[in-house]
C-alpha cells in the first residue's frame, strides 16, 4: 500500500510538472482570500503566480499568454502551512530510530516530506535530524516535500536530550562510543565552551539556518527529567555568538521555568515547548520579544517503543499545556507558532493536521490560522542571509512565495476543515507548482 501510493504520488507530481512547462504562470480567480493576518476573508480579488512569486492580487486580472488559469468557484484560498517543529527523518519507532541503516532512514524520510507536502504543509522547520540531504533532494525536484529550514543535529549536553546512551553504556572516556543517532548526524553531544563553537559552527557549515540546543531535559531521552537545566549560561552564550556571527538565532528544547530563563538571558530567541512554564516567566518571554514555538498533537499518544520513564514524562509534558495556553491568552501574547513534533510514529503523521483543533479550546480560529502561517512566516525570517528561500511566507501579497491552498469550506468559521486534507484541500500549491488540483 505505502508503495503503491508513493507511486502515485510520484506520476502525478510528474504529470503536473509537465503541464506547467510550458507555462511559468498560474491565475486563480473567484476564491475567497485568507492573507494569512486579516481577521475576515478577502473577496473580489484574482491572485497571479509567477516564476513561484505571488505576482499580482487585484481585481479582475488578465491571464498572461500561456498561463493556466484556475476557478476557485468560491473557495477559501490561504498560505501554505507552516509547521515550526517538525522531525521528517525519525518517523519510525525509537528502536529503528537507533539500529536501521541510514539508506532505509533515507527512504522513510523522503515518504514522510510527500506525506507533509500533500497535507498541505508547504514548509518545515525541522528541530532535530540530519535532513540537509533530503531538503537538497525536494529543492531539486529528485523527492517531493515541502521547503525545509534545517536546524541539523540538535546539539545537547553529555546526560541530556541528545544523549541516548543507556545506563550501563561505557563513557567516551573508557571506550565507549556515542549512540547511533549521534554517529548518523541526527544529535550532537556538546561540552564546554570549544565543543559547543564546534558543534554549532559544524551545523553552520552543513548548512543549518538556525541552531537548536537543549536547555533542559525530554521525554524522549533517558537521563534528564524534565526539570533539568542543561548548558552553563557560557556554553549557551557560545551557541548563541556562533548564530549571530552567520546572521542568524538559537532555537531551544526546553519545558522549566528556569531553563527557560536561563535561555533567553544568554540569547535564545525561540523557546521550543515551554509547557512547564510559570505566569511570571511566560510575561519574561513576551517582554524580551521571543518567540513560543509550542505543540500539542505529539503529547496525545505514546510513542511506540517509549519506556514507562519516558511516557511519565510525555504525560508530565500533555499536563501543563492547559496553563501555558491559559495564560498566554491572559497576557495578550501572540508570538506563538504552530507544528506537531510528532516523532517516532509514522502512523501518526495521518493525523498530523490534527493540531488545528486541539488548540481550537484556547485559541480562536484566525488566531491558529495566523499561528500556522505568517506567524511562522515571521520566525522563519529571522535566519536573515542564512535564509534558504528569502522572501515573505506564509502570507497572500505580492512579492511572497507561491505556496496556496484551495479550502472547500472556511476555517475561519470552523478550524476543523484543516483536519481533512483528502475532503477539503482541492489545490495545494508549493513554489508555483500544484501538487494536487480537484478542480478541473
Amino acid at each position: 500500500m505505502l508503495r503503491n501510493s508513493a507511486i502515485a504520488l510520484i506520476a502525478m507530481v510528474a504529470t503536473t510538472a509537465a503541464a506547467q512547462e510550458d507555462s511559468v504562470s498560474t491565475l486563480i480567480q473567484n476564491a475567497r482570500i485568507f492573507d494569512g493576518v486579516s481577521e475576515a476573508l478577502i473577496d473580489g480579488q484574482d491572485v497571479l503566480v509567477t516564476d513561484g512569486v505571488i505576482a499580482q492580487v487585484a481585481p479582475d486580472i488578465a491571464a498572461p499568454d500561456g498561463a493556466s488559469v484556475i476557478d476557485a468557484d468560491g473557495r477559501v484560498m490561504t498560505p501554505g502551512l507552516i509547521y515550526m517543529h517538525e522531525h521528517l527523518m525519525m518517523q519510525m519507532s525509537s528502536p529503528e530510530l537507533l539500529f536501521r541503516d541510514d539508506r532505509y532512514k533515507a527512504l522513510v524520510g523522503g515518504k514522510i516530506a510527500g506525506d507533509y507536502l500533500m497535507r498541505g504543509i508547504t514548509t518545515v522547520r525541522d528541530a532535530a535530524g540530519n535532513t540537509y540531504g533530503l531538503k537538497t533532494a525536494i529543492d531539486q525536484g529528485i523527492v517531493v516535500g515541502p521547503r525545509i529550514y534545517p536546524s541539523g543535529p540538535m546539539i545537547s549536553q553529555t546526560s541530556g536530550h541528545s544523549d541516548h546512551r543507556l545506563p550501563p553504556e561505557k563513557s567516551l572516556a573508557m571506550g565507549g562510543q556515542h549512540d547511533a543517532l549521534v554517529i548518523s548526524g541526527d544529535m550532537a553531544v556538546a561540552d564546554g565552551v570549544p565543543q559547543m563553537l564546534v558543534a554549532a559552527r559544524e551545523n553552520l557549515r552543513r548548512g543549518s539556518s538556525q541552531i537548536k540546543i537543549a536547555v533542559g531535559g525530554g521525554t524522549g531521552s533517558i537521563a534528564d527529567p524534565l526539570e533539568v537545566v542543561e548548558f552553563t549560561p557560557e556554553e549557551i552564550q557560545a551557541a548563541t555568538q556562533a548564530a549571530k556571527d552567520f546572521g542568524t538565532y538559537v532555537m531551544a528544547h526546553i519545558y522549566n521555568t528556569e531553563g527557560i530563563r536561563r535561555a533567553i538571558d544568554n540569547g535564545v530567541q525561540s523557546i521550543e515547548h515551554g509547557n512547564l512554564i510559570d505566569r511570571e516567566t511566560l510575561q519574561y518571554i513576551k517582554d524580551n520579544d521571543v518567540w513560543l514555538s509550542p505543540q500539542v498533537s505529539v503529547y496525545t499518544f505514546i510513542p511506540a517503543g517509549y519506556t514507562e520513564g519516558q511516557a511519565a514524562k510525555h504525560r508530565q509534558a500533555f499536563d501543563g499545556i492547559d496553563q501555558m495556553f491559559q495564560t498566554a491568552k491572559e497576557i495578550g501574547f501572540d508570538k506563538i507558532v504552530f507544528g506537531s513534533d510528532i516523532i517516532s510514529s509514522p502512523e501518526a503523521i495521518d493525523t498530523i493536521n490534527g493540531e488545528f483543533t486541539f488548540r481550537a479550546q484556547w485559541f480562536t480560529p484566525v488566531e491558529i490560522m495566523r499561528q500556522a502561517t505568517s506567524k511562522g512566516g515571521e520566525l522563519l525570517a529571522l535566519s536573515n542571509v542564512l535564509n534558504p528561500y528569502p522572501g515573505a511566507l506564509g502570507v497572500i501579497k505580492e512579492g511572497a512565495h507561491a505556496g496556496l491552498l484551495l479550502i472547500d469550506g472556511n476555517p475561519l468559521e470552523d478550524v476543523s476543515v484543516m483536519t481533512d486534507h483528502e475532503a477539503n484541500f482541492d489545490l495545494i500549491m508549493k513554489a508555483g507548482v500544484v501538487y494536487k488540483n480537484t478542480l478541473d
